[in-house]
């Protein structure tokens, strides 16, 4: 989960494995696989930090392939 500012400032948690694009139009938008969108405050570099810190955190970026590396040996 990352933690996110709604435009009248109201914090929340959104689950970031559900997230499938983030645009700036100037505000921050987040869509989600489902369609829903949120606009928040927050910058697009700072919920892209957010995000890799999550997946880092469920160690989803752990797995060698998904990081583009070569067969470990």
């Amino acid at each position: 989960m990352i933690k996110l500012t709604r435009l009248n400032g109201a914090a929340f948690t959104l689950n970031a494995l559900y997230i499938e694009k983030v645009e700036s139009f100037p505000d921050t938008t987040i869509t989600l696989t489902t369609g829903t969108k949120y606009v928040v405050l927050d910058t697009v570099e700072e919920v892209n930090s957010r995000i890799i810190d999550f997946y880092q955190s469920v160690q989803l970026l752990s797995n060698p392939h998904i990081r583009g590396e070569e067969d470990e040996e």
